[in-house]
């Protein structure tokens, strides 16, 4: 029991830092390989593996074409519109670091989102939080793109990521809550996997270098973010409110920069640093008050 409660505990800063490592494994093995059919390959072994996992432990399926319809709606938001665009920013140059300051400010939509649809209330000292947060993100976006980093389009990809997330996340906590989260999953990666088949086979080559460091990116991605992070959050957000558990990507940015700094030489200074300070105490605001 003592366990079960240490591990509990412990699964944010676990989603911190998995889901920091997906913005530099796209980094690492998108040299070698287009996005969506970098994509496409990942999403398809993970639905695999996920099917033949609900098989053995004969997990029970959706009952209805509405509960499926829901899953594959969330499976395209939080995995083709989101990664999807996260891999072409990073693709068209944007920072690792600065796709996942963006995406960081998804806790912000989820709030403002969760108020009106979910009818979660979220206090003054949240709202402070919330607040922080987004200026301290705000913060080191604006440094980043003050030295030229990304480009247009790159950035609004980035931007769509963020909206892709935040939707789906609200989406999830609203329609999907009684879902088993291996068949569930697998319908919902199944989904994004025939989106990026789709988008392979209309804007790219489809030809995939298989190099060291790409099997490296492919099997982390695979396995330790797409089975192991996404699964994490979906189990955090059916135990805890969308707003709280949103928060914790407030975290991402901070973690991103300092892998990317050591990764790939991303550097940020003392302005970044101030706004990574300030994110962190917003979603201490956020979490520690109801």
């Amino acid at each position: 029991m003592q366990a079960s409660r240490v591990w509990y505990a412990a699964m944010p800063g676990v989603l911190v830092v998995l889901w920091s490592t997906g913005f530099l494994g796209a980094k690492f093995g998108l040299p070698y390989a287009e996005p969506a059919t970098f994509l496409a390959y990942r999403c398809t072994l993970v639905a695999a593996i996920l099917v033949v996992v609900a098989m053995l432990t004969r997990a029970p399926w959706p009952k209805s074409a509405k509960a499926y319809l829901h899953l594959v709606v969330v499976g395209l938001l939080m995995q083709a519109v989101n990664l999807g665009c996260v891999f072409f920013a990073i693709s068209l140059g944007v920072d690792a670091s600065v796709t996942a300051l963006i995406n960081g400010l998804q806790p912000v939509l989820v709030a403002i989102i969760a108020v009106s649809v979910l009818g979660e209330r979220t206090s003054a000292r949240q709202w402070l939080g919330f607040a922080l947060g987004l200026g301290g993100v705000a913060m080191v976006v604006w440094r980043k793109l003050e030295l030229g980093v990304g480009t247009p389009l790159g950035m609004s990809l980035s931007v769509c990521a963020l909206l892709g997330l935040s939707i789906g996340v609200i989406y999830q906590k609203k329609f999907c809550e009684e879902m088993d989260l291996r068949t569930g999953t697998a319908v919902q990666t199944a989904a994004a996997a025939a989106a990026m088949w789709a988008v392979s086979a209309w804007l790219e080559t489809g030809v995939i270098d298989w190099t060291g460091e790409f099997i490296f990116a492919f099997v982390w991605l695979t396995f330790v973010l797409s089975l192991g992070a996404i699964i994490l959050l979906l189990y955090l957000i059916r135990r805890g409110q969308a707003a709280r558990v949103s928060s914790l990507f407030f975290l991402v940015p901070p973690v991103a920069a300092i892998f990317a700094y050591f990764m790939f030489n991303e550097t940020f200074g003392p302005v970044a640093l101030i706004g990574m300070i300030v994110s962190v105490i917003g979603v201490a605001l956020v979490n520690r008050f109801s």
